[in-house]
């Protein structure tokens, strides 16, 4: 039988059908999760107490997100029309893929850098809520900056994230899972570990760039105290 490809799945397959025309590469690492799982058992009911029905990790990650964007700018930008210039922007605006009833969504949570974690953590929970009902916003879905893809939800380990245009980086989040990994120490460990795919625009991204923002991303979620000296 034929399916007619019509509106979310006919606007996806013209942006990823122009996404793919851009040179991608990927780049991969893993995340220990204990600490900062340790801290989102913490805040749960801090959260539920003001009136915040479900915490995640999520909101912690995209703060941490725009907290390394501070640090390498030119990942939060666009390529002009003419590929004459990188237009960095100057408000992180993250989205967060969504599995919807409708197709694959990507609202994103402005101003990030502005925002208290309970306030991403609140824009988030009203970004899921809307897609879940159908009822996101032209500007939920219009101006993001950098996207953040988490196949965990669905149990996957790695991706090859395709861009988000006119973005020029976006990751894919892998399920956290308790491995066996070596503590400093030399001691055999138990640790939660989450693995992270980077795909950006090699036109104007460089894999020394990506790989020093992966470090000081991981940085923040390894130690998310460190947070704190920028919130």
């Amino acid at each position: 039988r034929a399916v007619p490809i019509r509106g979310i799945r006919k606007a996806m397959f013209a942006q990823m059908t122009a996404a793919n025309a851009v040179p991608h590469f990927n780049f991969c690492d893993e995340v220990r999760m204990d600490a900062l799982m340790e801290v989102r058992q913490q805040l749960k009911q801090v959260a539920l107490d003001k009136g915040l029905g479900k915490f995640t990790l999520m909101p912690l990650i995209v703060k941490a997100t725009s907290l390394a964007l501070a640090e390498f700018p030119e990942l939060n930008a666009s390529i002009s029309e003419a590929g004459s210039e990188l237009l960095v922007k100057g408000s992180h605006n993250i989205g967060v893929a969504m599995d919807t009833p409708h197709g694959l969504l990507v609202p994103n949570i402005k101003d990030v850098g502005s925002l208290t974690l309970l306030q991403v953590a609140q824009e988030l929970s009203r970004l899921q809520a809307d897609a879940a009902a159908g009822k996101l916003s032209i500007p939920d879905l219009k101006g993001g900056t950098f996207t953040l893809s988490n196949i965990g939800n669905l149990g996957g380990t790695y991706t090859g994230p395709v861009i988000n245009l006119p973005e020029i980086a976006i990751a894919g989040l892998g399920k956290t899972r308790p491995v066996p990994r070596y503590d400093e120490a030399g001691a055999l460990v138990r640790q939660s570990i989450m693995q992270v795919s980077w795909s950006a625009d090699h036109r104007v991204v460089d894999g020394a760039m990506m790989a020093r923002f992966s470090n000081a991303w991981i940085g923040y979620l390894e130690k998310p105290a460190t947070m704190l000296l920028t919130l």
